[in-house]
C-alpha cells in the first residue's frame, strides 16, 4: 500500500524555472521601456523580489505590494523616474506568463505519477494570471488535479489557513497520505509543517539549510522523488 497518495507540488523552481522565466521577461520589459539590463541589475533584482516574497509569507506586505513595490524599491536604486512601476510590473507579469521551462526530469516525472494514479496538485504563491498561463502552455493543466493559488485562497503558503482552505477543497483527501514537494525553505517546507504533511526539500544545488524548520526527505534531482513515494 503506498504511503503516500498525493503531492503537493510547488510550481516555480520546483517543476518550472522560474530563474530563467525571470531573466527571459526582465530582459524583455526592460528592452520595451528602453531601461539598461545586465547582469548585476537582473541579481539585484532577484534579490529585492526574494525579500518582498518573503515579507509576503510573513504577512508583512499583500501580493501588490510585493510586485509593484519590487519595482519601485529597484528604480529607486537606479534612479529611474520615467517608468511607473505599476506599468513595467503589469507588462512585466504578462511576459512570465507567456514563457516557461521545466526542470530537469519534471515533466516525464509528473506525468508518470499521473499514469501511476497519484493525485497531484500545484500550491503556490505566485500570481494567478500568471500562473494560469505557464500551467496551460506548459500542459501541466491536463496533468496536474487542481492547482491552488493564494491571492485565490486568502491567505498564502505558508500560513496554516492557507492549506486549511486548500484541504477543505480536497475530497476524499487525507494530510497522512499527501507530501509537499518544493524548493524554499520558508514557504514550502514551512508551509508542510503548518499544514501536517509530509514534506520533501528538493535542494538540486545542495546548500546548506539556513532556517529551523523540519523536513522529512531531501532530493538533488526531482527522480529521487519515485522510491519515496513506491
Amino acid at each position: 500500500m503506498k504511503k503516500y497518495t498525493t503531492i503537493l507540488w510547488d510550481l516555480d523552481q520546483t517543476l518550472l524555472n522560474f530563474d530563467r522565466s525571470m531573466e527571459h521577461a526582465l530582459r524583455a520589459v526592460f528592452g520595451q521601456y528602453g531601461l539598461p539590463i545586465d547582469e548585476e541589475i537582473t541579481a539585484r533584482y532577484d534579490a529585492i523580489n526574494r525579500s518582498h516574497w518573503l515579507r509576503l509569507e510573513l504577512g508583512e506586505l499583500s501580493k501588490e505590494q510585493v510586485t509593484v513595490g519590487r519595482f519601485r524599491t529597484l528604480f529607486e536604486e537606479l534612479g529611474i523616474n520615467h517608468v511607473k512601476p505599476e506599468e513595467i510590473n503589469a507588462d512585466y507579469q504578462r511576459e512570465l506568463g507567456n514563457v516557461y521551462f521545466y526542470m530537469d526530469g519534471a515533466k516525464a516525472l509528473v506525468t508518470l505519477l499521473k499514469e501511476k494514479g497519484y493525485r497531484q496538485y500545484v500550491v503556490t504563491n505566485g500570481v494567478n494570471s500568471t500562473q494560469a498561463s505557464k500551467m496551460k502552455l506548459s500542459g501541466l493543466d491536463q496533468i496536474m488535479d487542481g492547482v491552488f493559488v493564494s491571492e485565490l485562497m486568502g491567505y498564502p503558503k505558508p500560513r496554516k489557513e492557507y492549506f486549511d482552505a486548500c484541504f477543505a477543497a480536497l475530497s476524499g483527501v487525507t494530510r497522512e497520505a499527501c507530501i509537499l514537494v518544493g524548493d524554499s525553505l520558508t514557504s514550502d517546507m514551512r508551509g508542510a509543517e503548518n499544514a501536517g504533511v509530509a514534506s520533501c526539500w528538493f535542494n538540486p544545488t545542495g546548500k546548506k539549510k539556513d532556517v529551523e524548520v523540519r523536513t522529512d526527505y531531501e532530493i538533488r534531482r526531482l527522480e529521487e522523488l519515485l522510491p519515496i513515494l513506491m
